[in-house]
């Protein structure tokens, strides 16, 4: 966020601080040597101005004269010493203070900095989930003042934007379901009327009947993806198993693998304890059903998949793979996007991934569990799916 804002980060304020830093220590020491020459020069012109040895005694004994002239040397040459010491001890003087300057312009840019860290270090707080926090910059109506109330306007917009989208979705799917549920039953009522039916009607219906059963599909997935990105906490949140959920969806689609003539391949934990975490059981079962359907429906017939769930000290990996057709790093990045498919070809499976938002989804409920998705194509061809979730402990879980 704070990037996206165009706030500093860490290496840019340091190198902000380095060169306040070096103005103020570049101004103080011009300023010393400034003063330095301005006393050398005074310094000098006395010195000048002092009258020659022997000068003004044509009158005055010789013994006298030899007497003043022996003086007036040991004079020169003691003030000659006072000049060496002079500029020695300013050279000396110039020099511990440069060192010191060179701290005090730190701790000075160090403080006329900190209000910029602080609002650095509040946007990268805020997310798309917190959106309603904002700086609340203190302090007089100056420059820095005005930056915070720009980021706090500009997080408003972002804020409303967000919500307003959330809304649409939701409201739009909940919506649509009417008309939809209404043309459902007319098909029904129209297959199920006495006597013989036309097997052109019947074959339409049922083609009708696939279509809006795949909408309904595309509006649970509407539901499901505007539910994972409303935020944090997530209601009914408790223990699952993961594994078991991936054991389930796997087996709730051998007959679909098989027809494909997919060779599946499952790993369990090895210890037998089951891969815990904790969340809600039904975004974390869509996001499993949405990795199979997407592994299942963009294979190629004769193909493989293989499910594995790996337990960590901290955390709990889901890892699907499968076989297809080479892809780039780039094509993969962008499959985390709604509606974003690469090709026709990308037409299988349920829960909206044919509509290209199989993998929005899973991303979107992996983030809202503190989780990451994380896409890479396959060397050998095909995509590696991996989500990363926090490990829950096993007690107290129910199921």
């Amino acid at each position: 966020m704070a990037a996206e804002l165009g706030l500093p980060g860490r290496s840019a304020r340091r190198g902000i601080r380095w060169r306040f830093t070096t103005l103020y220590a570049g101004l103080f020491l011009a300023s010393a040597v400034v003063l330095l020459a301005v006393v050398g020069l005074v310094a000098g012109g006395d010195h000048r101005a002092a009258p020659a040895p022997g000068s003004g005694l044509g009158t005055v004994p010789s013994a006298a004269q030899e007497r003043i002239a022996s003086l007036e040397h040991q004079l020169a040459e003691a003030h000659s010493r006072q000049m060496d010491q002079l500029l020695l001890g300013s050279a000396v003087a110039l020099a511990v203070m440069g060192l010191l300057s060179v701290g005090l312009g730190w701790f000075a840019a160090g403080r006329v900095l900190r209000p910029l860290r602080a609002m650095t270090a509040a946007t990268r707080r805020i997310s798309a989930d917190s959106l309603h926090e904002r700086l609340a910059v203190p302090g007089p109506h100056d420059e820095l003042r005005g930056l915070g109330d720009t980021i706090d306007d500009l997080l408003e917009r972002l804020e409303q934007a967000f919500a307003a989208q959330r809304r649409f979705v939701a409201d739009a799917s909940h919506e649509l379901r009417t008309p939809l549920a209404t043309m459902r039953a007319s098909v029904d009522v129209a297959l199920a009327k006495p006597g013989p039916v036309p097997e052109q009607t019947r074959t339409v219906a049922h083609r009708v009947r696939a279509e809006l059963d795949q909408v309904d599909r595309l509006l649970d997935g509407f539901l499901a993806l505007a539910r994972a990105q409303h935020g944090v906490p997530l209601p009914g949140a408790e223990p699952v198993r993961l594994d078991a959920l991936a054991g389930a969806a796997l087996t709730e689609r051998a007959a679909a693998a098989s027809g494909r003539r997919l060779a599946v391949e499952a790993e369990a934990p090895a210890d037998g304890a089951g891969a815990w975490v904790y969340g809600d059981r039904t975004l974390l079962r869509r996001l499993v059903d949405n990795l199979v359907d997407n592994a299942i429906g963009h294979n190629p017939p004769g193909g493989w998949i293989r499910v594995a769930t790996r337990v960590g000290d901290s955390d709990v990996r889901l890892v699907v793979e499968n076989g297809g057709p080479s892809l780039t790093q780039d094509q993969v990045a962008g499959l985390v996007r709604p509606f974003r498919r690469l090709g026709a070809e990308r037409t299988g499976g349920g829960g909206g991934a044919g509509a290209g938002l199989g993998l929005s989804i899973v991303a979107a409920v992996a983030e809202a569990h503190g989780g990451t998705l994380d896409l890479r194509a396959r060397p050998e061809g095909g995509l590696r799916a991996t989500v990363t979730l926090s490990r829950a402990a096993r007690a107290g879980a129910a199921r």
